[in-house]
């Protein structure tokens, strides 16, 4: 018999820590062209750092590729690179600590279609992502630009410097959603700034109207809506310009996750997220937390559910709340076949039940078999073998390594 196995060490599996944020804006620029800004958010934990004779390096090449809607032609391309210094390891590891990179293109308005890539240069690893970006047309005027949203503002000797929130990720009950946009006119005038936001179901969830005094040219402004009382989830602010009578000359838009103090930033879909916690909330504990018509009430019953198992209530970090989805999102994106999504799958379950194995061992060709793998978990002193019966991927526990008893528990 011929067996073609593959075995690999899985005893740092990496959790699906985002590797990076990114954002688009684009702004009026000279000659009929836009300024196409684009900002890159690395988080210390997704890159790796080496112990230096100063602390900790890490470094990473950063590229952003513009190419044609269709993809067809590269119009311009920017490559360059980032190192971090930190001072000591604790700094590394911290979901807190971030490194923001930033480049200008000058484009004509249109439709194009952007590759990102981030390569950590100790690991070796690459990450991309490609996006459609649209352009805005500022003409005629009055014109709005695109949204920033802001994390902080500072005072730089004399001016103002602004830090984007490139991760569009708003502490709701904690921050206020701070943002800026500029206005391009050709005469000094007053004008109505409409601010609302959409929750997921594109319900307006909030609503208010700015008098705003703009002048010949370019006027940038800065506004804050405080005390949201938003559910967990996806939303979008809308600016609108308007006149007195109504009239509206331009809008823009930009999505934003609401989050609340303490929960994982890869919870986006409360719903989603609920049915994600099958794997250690009890089937009582699941019905109370739905059992309700009120968005808001279920959001606060779940939060409460994870305060519970936080080992350290008086931190603001729960770190059992965020290793449980940062399996699920691991499962999710390693696990997902044709027909079923990753944290439903059986290895997905044993992944967010056990977390990552020590060891698997992968026979993915064999002749006279399905193709399977097996994990070991060496602490628990067990094996579990999937097989994949249809030969798309679909891994399924087999019945001679069954997952039960006190197995059968998230364990952190």
């Amino acid at each position: 018999i011929h067996s073609f196995s593959q075995e690999n060490d899985y005893s740092r599996i990496p959790d699906n820590r985002v590797k990076y944020y990114q954002d688009f804006m684009s702004f009026k620029g000279d000659n009929d062209k836009a300024r196409l800004d684009f900002f890159i958010h690395v988080p210390y934990n997704a890159v790796q750092f080496i112990k230096t004779g100063q602390g900790f390096e890490a470094a990473y090449t950063v590229t952003v590729s513009v190419f044609d809607e269709e993809k067809k032609n590269l119009i311009t391309e920017k490559i360059w690179n980032e190192k971090i210094v930190a001072i000591s390891f604790e700094l590394t590891t911290s979901p807190e600590n971030f490194n923001l990179g930033h480049r200008s293109f000058e484009l004509t308005p249109g439709v194009y279609s952007i590759k990102t890539s981030l390569l950590d240069k100790d690991s070796k690893n690459e990450y991309s992502s490609e996006n459609k970006v649209i352009i805005k047309q500022f003409t005629p005027v009055p014109a709005v630009s695109d949204i920033m949203l802001i994390a902080k503002r500072t005072m730089v000797e004399g001016n103002s410097k602004i830090i984007p929130n490139v991760s569009r990720s708003i502490v709701t009950d904690r921050d206020p959603l701070s943002t800026f946009f500029e206005i391009y006119s050709d005469t000094v005038s007053k004008f109505l700034a409409e601010y609302e936001i959409f929750d997921e179901k594109e319900n307006s969830v909030y609503k208010s109207t700015k008098e705003v005094e703009v002048k010949d040219g370019n006027n940038q402004l800065f506004n804050d809506i405080d005390s949201l009382n938003l559910d967990l989830g996806k939303n979008l602010l809308k600016i609108t310009l308007k006149d007195s009578t109504g009239k509206v000359y331009d809008t823009s838009v930009k999505s934003f996750n609401s989050r609340w103090v303490g929960v994982p930033i890869t919870v986006t879909d409360l719903d989603k997220a609920i049915e994600q916690m099958v794997y250690l909330a009890a089937p009582e504990d699941l019905t109370f937390i739905k059992d309700t018509d009120s968005r808001m009430e279920k959001a606060k019953r779940f939060v409460a559910f994870w305060r519970k198992q936080d080992p350290n209530p008086a931190d603001e970090y729960n770190p059992v709340f965020n290793e449980y989805y940062n399996r699920v999102a691991y499962a999710n994106e390693n696990f997902t076949s044709y027909s079923l999504e990753g944290w439903r799958s059986d290895r997905g379950m044993v992944m967010i039940i056990l977390g990552a194995p020590d060891n698997i061992d992968r026979h993915p060709f064999e002749y006279y078999a399905k193709p399977y793998e097996v994990w070991q978990f060496y602490n628990l002193n067990k094996q579990f073998i999937f097989v994949d019966y249809t030969g798309f991927g679909d891994y399924r526990l087999d019945p001679s390594t069954p997952l039960y008893g006190d197995l059968y528990r998230f364990r952190y």
